[in-house]
């Protein structure tokens, strides 16, 4: 049963499928990702009869979400999943929870049973309010056509406002095949809470006193002119500034008020700047396990450095850390208002800050590690090579390692990277970026272990056009987890190698281009030949599994763990 929607005025009656097509078209939707499926035939009708909202349908849930996450990184508006019931929102379920933890806005609609099956644990039926509960800030069920509009109108506010997020609506089957006359929405307004005149003075005032002060960026609600703001705060008063796990891109890194990555494996210089500041400004970084190093930077409840906290969500406030200052404000509105706020003097801290981003330049000097390819020196040459504007993107695991403590990361939205620390994500998130910015270069970095969770989207990228080099770096285990063995059972290997197929062969039978590179001088005019195709490549660079880290090797790891033991 189809019909086409007729005009979008109310006293008009739709096909439910259409109403939502509808109300996605007026919230300003024009991409959305997705895997067919049964049970929401009737919106996949409409989406034929919208041209203004191109469908990626792609090759399996979880890439499909995580295409969606990156779509809302990178614009600020909710990415678009669709999926149907059961295996589908299973599988789509690992974006869904990528999108909660970074904080990105996002819709997933998931097909479901017909309302008159409910609690009959019909074919493919779960209970999403249950299953998505504390991975989404609501999950609902629309059981009435005529209230679709009213719906997506909240899904839409709910994803942006605040803290933002993911939302879950599950689409009943047969709701999808009614007709009903809705009413017409207006499109949706971001509502975020802004920083008061007190809060603000308190805090010129704190800024004032403090001697060693610190800016750490993260988390979500940023965009470009929050960031340029953030910059120019921090020089007008003498602030050097950290970004927190994989927000590296919200500060220039080549900025003289740079200071560095506070993440996994913080350089020793960077943790000491922390652990001796007098006052910690943490601007939409919830202060998360991985950009505290477990929680081990600041103290619980109360961190000496004295701790001003700003952030989108006010039940993230004084949640672990009790703070000398809270602010429930967005990045965007605390930045703007930094900007009218009269500069304290800040001249002391010069030599300072420079002898901060002095440190930081130092750790950008890659070291030798074992085999004929050299990791560090090809993310170091990929700093002088690619564009201003190139997106780098990567899942989880120790290859990331590489880019992220080498790779200088020039402007906002220049990374893609998972907070969550979810494999797989690599690329997917190049896909979707290759799609909004056709004309910028997008390079995914992935690992052995994590192209292969989600690699068949390189078919996705062939099929929709999407332009971009994918680099698997190829050790033949699962790296961090055979690192963590190492230091806890030293020598009791086990479960983490990988039997791999040639990866280059595998992209030229999805109809990229395959390179594989075996030596560091055979990765630039890999790369170059990549960057002149017309068509997504592959490049697939072995390293020694000993290549651990940038900075050690499996058998210093278990040699160690095994001095540590006797």
């Amino acid at each position: 049963m189809s019909s086409s929607p007729s005009s979008n005025g109310s006293g008009a009656s739709r096909l439910g499928g259409h109403i939502l097509v509808d109300a996605l078209v007026t919230e300003g939707v024009d991409l959305v990702f997705g895997v067919p499926g049964e049970s929401y035939l009737a919106v996949i009708d409409g989406l034929q009869e919208r041209n203004g909202i191109r469908t990626v349908m792609c090759r399996q849930e979880g890439g499909a979400a995580m295409m969606a996450d990156a779509y809302g990184k990178l614009t600020g508006r909710p990415g678009v999943c669709m999926v149907t019931r059961g295996p589908g929102a299973t599988n789509a379920s690992a974006g869904v929870h990528v999108a909660f933890q970074d904080s990105t806005p996002m819709v997933l609609l998931v097909g479901q049973v017909a309302r008159w099956m409910v609690e009959r644990e019909a074919f493919q039926e779960i209970d999403y309010r249950r299953m998505f509960g504390q991975m989404a800030k609501w999950v609902a069920q629309i059981d009435d056509a005529a209230r679709i509009p009213e719906y997506i109108s909240r899904a839409f506010h709910t994803a942006v406002s605040g803290r933002p997020g993911p939302v879950v609506l599950a689409l009943p089957e047969d709701m999808l095949m009614d007709y009903a006359e809705a009413a017409e929405i207006a499109p949706y307004v971001p509502v975020e809470p802004h920083p008061g005149p007190q809060q603000m003075a308190d805090f010129r005032s704190m800024l004032e006193k403090a001697e060693r002060p610190l800016m750490i960026v993260g988390g979500g609600g940023w965009d470009r002119a929050a960031c340029e703001q953030i910059e120019q705060f921090a020089v007008a008063n003498g602030i050097p500034v950290g970004a927190s796990f994989r927000c590296q891109d919200y500060f220039d890194n080549r900025h003289s008020n740079y200071v560095g990555h506070v993440g996994i494996g913080i350089d020793p210089s960077l943790a000491a700047r922390v652990r001796e500041s007098d006052m910690v400004i943490a601007l939409g970084t919830r202060l998360g396990e991985m950009t505290t190093g477990g929680y081990s930077l600041f103290d619980i409840p109360r961190p000496k450095q004295g701790l001003v906290h700003i952030h989108g969500s006010a039940e993230e406030l004084g949640r672990v850390y009790q703070g000398d200052l809270l602010i429930n404000a967005m990045p965007r509105s605390f930045a703007a208002a930094l900007a009218s706020m009269e500069p304290v003097d800040g001249s002391a801290r010069a030599e300072d800050i420079a002898q901060g981003h002095a440190d930081y330049l130092a750790t950008l000097e890659p070291s030798p590690v074992p085999g004929d390819v050299q990791m560090g020196e090809i993310a170091a040459w990929l700093n002088k090579t690619l564009p201003e504007d190139a997106i780098i993107t990567n899942g989880a695991g120790n290859y990331a390692t590489w880019m992220h403590r080498y790779y200088q990361y020039r402007g906002f939205r220049t990374q893609l990277a998972p907070t969550s620390g979810s494999m797989g994500y690599g690329l997917p998130a190049a896909v979707a970026a290759a799609l909004v910015h056709p004309d910028r270069v997008v390079v995914s970095m992935n690992g052995d272990g994590c192209f292969m969770m989600h690699g068949q989207e390189l078919a996705t990228a062939i099929q929709h056009g999407a332009k971009l080099i994918v680099i698997v770096i190829n050790n033949g285990m699962y790296g961090t987890i055979r690192m963590h063995q190492e230091r806890e059972f030293p020598g009791r290997v086990k479960h983490t190698e990988l039997q791999n197929p040639d990866f280059a062969a595998l992209a030229r039978a999805y109809g990229a281009n395959g390179e594989t590179v075996l030596e560091t001088s055979e990765f630039a005019p890999a790369f170059e030949r990549a960057l002149a195709a017309d068509k997504p490549t592959l490049i697939e660079v072995k390293i020694d599994p000993e290549a651990i880290t940038p900075k050690t090797t499996l058998s210093a790891i278990r040699a160690a763990a095994l001095s540590k033991a006797d």
